[in-house]
């Protein structure tokens, strides 16, 4: 789905074939260069000996599309030397609704905790009391669904009712502690998605403006108010960096989060459905992740992180791409998708060989 209220465009992309489901965001994010580096470390200095051309190469290219304001990381964790490989790795980027794995985390930490009053079975309300923009699964529908809906809803079509509703059962405050216990500095997450468009559209900090309002910004009618640009801001965003991402599915698919093997099953499930893996991951081979994009103004996002096991050898991948004119996310993606695709299709064929 694509939005145009007035000037500004939204999207947010779970699929890299150019499925659209909006959420209104935008952020331009630039740091210092980083390089590339060999193993778990760190300090990343140069190129290291072990890192197959084929691979530094092909992170050359996608880097190269935006050299200021993307990052690329792939980490490797093949025996009996594990190696990494990536550029712009600590830029702190707005990451789109790839955020949005750490709400599925926490719901499911909260699920299985003695006592919980929730599950996947759990029934909740759908209404406008959650309704935010962009929901492809749940925007026309009211009643009740189970918790289980909600997620996938989440994750595979990156509605963003549902994530408004998922997030709204994990505690945001409980999703931060979650990020924070997995030692990731550079991720930023938001209340909520309609939060955020409120907070765009200049309301007061902290203030919804409820379905009505997310109606009002698709229209164009800015209410009275006096729209905001400032998409990186501490309160509302979506921001990461391919090295929290990267760290953040090295330990979220070995189970360190969860306290059972349901729980992690359940992740893994969910994570596996995200549309925008398939056309990139190589074919036939299993992965877990979550992409999204953004077009706000003249800013434009996308990104795409997870990890893909070949050969039995987890590889974990972070991509994202900040840039301001220009063509359109929508527009990009065909660009972006290949480009990732080149660098995980490049780990492959060193695996293969190794």
């Amino acid at each position: 789905m694509n939005i145009h209220p007035g000037k500004k465009s939204v999207t947010d992309i779970p699929s890299l074939a150019g499925r659209r489901h909006a959420l209104r965001s935008a952020a331009a994010a630039i740091a210092a260069p980083a390089l590339v580096a060999c193993g778990g470390g760190t300090s990343f200095s140069s190129f290291a000996q072990g890192v197959p051309t084929a691979v530094s190469q092909a992170i050359n290219e996608f880097t190269a599309m935006a050299p200021d304001t993307s990052g690329a990381l792939v980490r490797t964790d093949v025996s009996p030397i594990p190696w990494s490989a990536g550029q712009g790795t600590e830029r702190k980027l707005f990451a789109a609704s790839a955020v949005k794995t750490f709400i599925l985390a926490q719901f499911l930490r909260e699920a299985e905790a003695p006592g919980s009053s929730i599950g996947l079975s759990t029934r909740c309300e759908v209404s406008d009391a959650q309704r935010s923009i962009s929901s492809s699964v749940l925007g026309g529908l009211t009643g009740t669904s189970n918790y289980g809906n909600v997620l996938d809803a989440m994750i595979a079509r990156s509605d963003n009712t549902a994530t408004d509703i998922a997030m709204a059962a994990a505690g945001p405050d409980r999703v931060r502690a979650l990020i924070a216990q997995a030692g990731l500095a550079n991720t930023q997450i938001f209340d909520s998605t309609r939060r955020v468009f409120s907070y765009l559209a200049g309301a007061p900090i902290g203030v919804d403006l409820g379905w009505p309002g997310m109606l009002k910004i698709l229209s164009g009618d800015n209410a009275g108010l006096t729209p905001r640009t400032d998409v990186i801001n501490p309160t509302e965003s979506m921001l990461s960096s391919a090295s929290d991402l990267v760290a953040w599915y090295e330990q979220a698919l070995t189970g360190k989060f969860f306290a059972t093997a349901a729980s992690l099953r359940e992740f893994k499930r969910i994570s596996s459905q995200a549309t925008a893996l398939w056309q990139v991951v190589p074919a036939d081979v299993v992965s877990y992740g979550k992409g999204g994009s953004i077009d706000w103004e003249d800013f434009h996002a996308l990104s795409l992180a997870g990890q893909m096991r070949f050969n039995n050898v987890p590889v974990t991948f972070a991509f994202v791409l900040n840039w301001k004119g220009g063509e359109t996310s929508n527009e990009r993606t065909p660009a972006f998708g290949a480009a990732a695709s080149k660098v995980l299709n490049a780990v492959a064929d060193a695996l293969r060989k190794a």
